[in-house]
């Protein structure tokens, strides 16, 4: 007990130091000893730009030692975000906002074309006026909330609009807390059976990509009102590895199917064979796996033009935008790398390869993706060695693919993967 008490005085303390008039916007010697980092310098909005873009033309501005949202912002503009991208962190800072105002910091938002609004990917730390905003609000729209997924603690120690509070985020791999003035007021793992289903039956029902990312960027929302925000502090936490079987042999656990053509269990194998549409139809990890090296077996039984993406999402319209280690008949470089909607074949197999391929049998493909650096092998033999810029940046599910055409029927078995 007495330690727990001690920890809890040393929290309360770290919050009150944020505050302090003598130290807005600077570090300690010992937070710097302890890698924190600061996300605004006090002056200038240097390392902050657009939302999916490349410079800042938002409505903020710094002044007066805070980060300022004008109040010019609305749903689909508005936002701002750090430069890097953050995985595992600590994250604090000080905030205060305009009466019946509302904002939010997000993280592990993902930037790309293809999302218009970081709030379909990244999750966020409500911050709004529970007082005063002109309408009703519920419990999840309020102040310290994981949005739409998480109720705040109701003991929450909330200072009104035009105050400063202190938050804090702490996400390390998975495990995740919300904190408001020196009180734990959120705590939840991410990626488990309980959030995916509350994640498929509230808000975020069609935003498939949503709170998936691994990693992301720090997001500030201007949503119509003024905001303040300063001592933003950043300390990353380490990655840790782990071992998972992506297929139980006994159902389909785990997977998200896209499209309608088929995809079931039969005999302790994964089949995917297609369907009357002959369209195309992809079974994807619901979880991201960003760094990692995959081992799994297949077997085409008919037309085996097929494939594992990497690092892809699910876009409308069954489309993936993403990478495919191939899996095709011989003669059509299994174990290549296709990038879809994009430059099509980065890496294709060479004549003398197509052999190493069994037909009507069973292979093994191995796939070790970490950074921009991608492998193959089929058989226990290299096929792939790439290093790529575009892939190094990128996040995603594993999918494996049913190609349209119809009279495709692949098994898989052994679905095994490491994370880096």
């Amino acid at each position: 007990m007495k330690l727990k008490f001690l920890l809890c005085i040393g929290i309360t303390a770290f919050f009150m130091s944020s505050c302090a008039t003598t130290s807005h916007n600077k570090l300690t010697q010992e937070e710097k000893n302890a890698g924190w980092q600061l996300l605004f310098d006090g002056k200038t909005l240097n390392g902050w730009r657009d939302y999916n873009g490349e410079k800042l033309t938002a409505p903020w501005f710094a002044a007066d030692g805070t980060i300022q949202a004008k109040g010019g912002g609305g749903d689909a503009h508005g936002y701002i975000v750090a430069k890097k991208n953050y995985e595992n962190f600590d994250l604090v800072w000080d905030w205060k906002i305009a009466e019946g105002g509302n904002s939010g910091m997000l993280y592990h938002v993902v930037e790309n074309p293809a999302f218009k609004v970081p709030y379909v990917t990244g999750p966020e730390y409500q911050l709004i006026d529970d007082i005063g905003f002109p309408e009703k609000l519920e419990d999840w729209q309020k102040t310290a909330a994981d949005y739409a997924m998480h109720l705040a603690d109701t003991k929450k120690s909330l200072k009104p609009a035009g105050e400063w509070n202190s938050s804090r985020i702490l996400f390390d791999n998975g495990r995740v807390e919300h904190w408001l003035n020196g009180q734990k007021v959120v705590e939840f793992e991410a990626w488990t059976e309980d959030w995916f289903t509350r994640k498929h039956s509230g808000k975020w029902e069609n935003a498939p990509e949503y709170g998936l990312a691994r990693t992301g960027v720090i997001c500030l929302q201007d949503h119509g009102s003024a905001a303040w925000f300063r001592n933003m502090k950043i300390k990353e936490l380490p990655r840790k590895s782990k071992t998972v079987s992506l297929f139980n042999g006994k159902d389909l656990t785990g997977w998200e199917a896209y499209g309608t053509e088929k995809w079931y269990v039969n005999d302790g194998l994964l089949v995917c064979e297609s369907g009357p549409e002959k369209k195309y139809g992809y079974l994807a990890t619901r979880e991201y796996y960003n760094d990692f090296d995959l081992t799994l077996e297949f077997k085409q039984e008919a037309d085996g033009n097929s494939g594992v993406f990497f690092r892809s999402f699910i876009e409308p319209d069954v489309k993936v935008n993403g990478w495919q280690v191939e899996v095709a008949p011989r003669g059509n470089d299994t174990g290549g790398i296709y990038e879809s909607y994009g430059r099509g074949w980065l890496v294709q197999i060479p004549e003398e390869k197509e052999s190493i391929l069994k037909e009507k049998d069973w292979n093994t493909m191995r796939i070790r993706v970490a950074g921009d650096n991608v492998k193959t092998w089929l058989n226990g033999v290299e096929m792939v060695n790439l290093t790529d810029e575009k892939i190094g940046k990128a996040q995603g599910r594993i999918a494996l693919q049913i190609h349209d055409g119809g009279g495709i029927k692949v098994l898989w078995r052994n679905i095994h993967l490491k994370t880096l």
